[in-house]
């Protein structure tokens, strides 16, 4: 059975599948944390590109296979295992992206997400109808659940992770292949069995669809998830514009902060460059709101993370979008009272609450309503120390 499929096909479902992962993705790694009507609908357009890559590669591999020539697709079947898949993905990432999700919740998130997408696998299996019978190894299906629910919490780390560039493409390759995986170990363990007699009784008065026509709605929903992949792939104009006017638009390395940071409260070296007046620090930061841009007075500042040439600003209860770069707001923050502990993080001195080792770094937890951690770099360990009073001390 799983010998006679057709390789190019083969090759065309896990390209399905990791184009539609790319695409989810990219829309869900901008949007974790970050309330707002917008951001409900990128992450229901996350949902669905990861829902449609998902059943789009399941059904270009039952193309791929062998099957009988007089296979046809009953409709109802073939429809529910779709918002099988909609319905868990949907859930799972909504679960994942309130709050700071813990390992037993992104855990729980990755085993309903498997069992859905292994649901949704028989169902369409299932969906299969003509003069045969349908029998499992179920060692295979055990195999197969295993393989969902592991590739489920892959693709949930992943969103979590909000990567972009070279190591996004790796991702959703990985994430191609692991879906492909799922089901074409399902499709190992499943036989045929001719049946005799009255054929067809089990269609009934089923609405059912041809090999043909599910060919033309394969092709159209490849086409969607390919023109969703290629839109990703656009720039955003906003961020063309914030790098034409950021003077440096990639953020330097954490060792590159002058030393007088930690013990004056404005930097020795004049922000605007010698003999030019040093620029003030910005008493607020712009942050983008689904009615247009607002501003949050600094004091309220836990802490400033890197995402691309944007940020994000945590305000202690949740986090934001700011137009500035990592460079840009470290430039306008308070040196005496912001510090860059890691390459993509600023922290706010005064809201540290907890600090401990972990790794060759160590992690602050900053204060506030909802209470979150950032990591601190080895390189800035002593400097972060330093200026939180613990330079004399031996401090895990």
């Amino acid at each position: 059975m799983f010998e006679g499929h057709d390789p190019y096909l083969v090759a065309l479902s896990v390209a399905v599948a990791s184009l539609g992962g790319y695409t989810g993705f990219a829309l869900a790694a901008r949007i974790r944390n970050t309330p707002g009507v917008s951001n409900r609908v990128l992450l229901a357009g996350a949902a669905a590109f990861l829902a449609v890559g998902i059943w789009t590669m399941h059904f270009v591999g039952m193309l791929a296979a062998p099957l009988p020539p007089d296979t046809v697709y009953l409709v109802l079947p073939t429809i529910i295992s779709f918002l099988i898949c909609a319905l868990v993905v949907g859930i799972s990432l909504f679960f994942v992206s309130i709050g700071e999700p813990s390992l037993k919740r992104v855990a729980s998130s990755a085993v309903l997400l498997g069992v859905g997408v292994a649901s949704m696998h028989y169902v369409g299996i299932h969906g299969l109808a003509g003069s045969f019978g349908i029998v499992h190894d179920w060692s295979m299906v055990l195999l197969s659940i295993l393989v969902a629910v592991v590739t489920a919490y892959g693709g949930l780390r992943a969103f979590l992770a909000q990567q972009e560039g070279f190591r996004l493409i790796v991702s959703s390759i990985a994430f191609g292949i692991a879906v492909s995986g799922m089901h074409y170990t399902a499709m190992l363990g499943m036989h045929f069995v001719p049946l005799t007699g009255e054929a067809h009784r089990h269609l009934g008065g089923s609405l059912a669809a041809s090999q043909q026509i599910l060919s033309i709605v394969v092709a159209v929903l490849c086409f969607v998830i390919a023109a969703g992949f290629l839109l990703s792939l656009v720039p955003d104009p906003r961020r063309q514009a914030q790098v034409s006017v950021t003077a440096d638009p990639v953020a330097p390395p954490a060792a590159a902060e002058p030393v007088a940071m930690v013990t004056s409260p404005r930097p020795v070296t004049p922000l605007g460059g010698l003999g030019q007046p040093p620029r003030r620090p910005a008493p607020r930061l712009p942050v983008e709101g689904a009615d247009g841009t607002h501003f949050i007075d600094t004091a309220n500042v836990r802490s400033v993370r890197a995402d691309a040439h944007y940020t994000r600003v945590h305000d202690g209860t949740r986090e934001r979008m700011c137009p500035w770069s990592i460079s840009e707001a470290e430039a306008q923050l308070d040196p005496s009272l912001f510090l860059r502990v890691h390459r993509s993080h600023i922290v706010a001195i005064p809201h540290v609450a907890l600090v401990r080792k972990e790794g060759d770094g160590a992690v602050l937890e900053l204060d506030g309503p909802s209470p979150h951690r950032v990591p601190v770099s080895r390189a800035k360990i002593a400097e972060v120390k330093a200026r939180l009073g613990l330079a004399n001390r031996r401090h895990a």
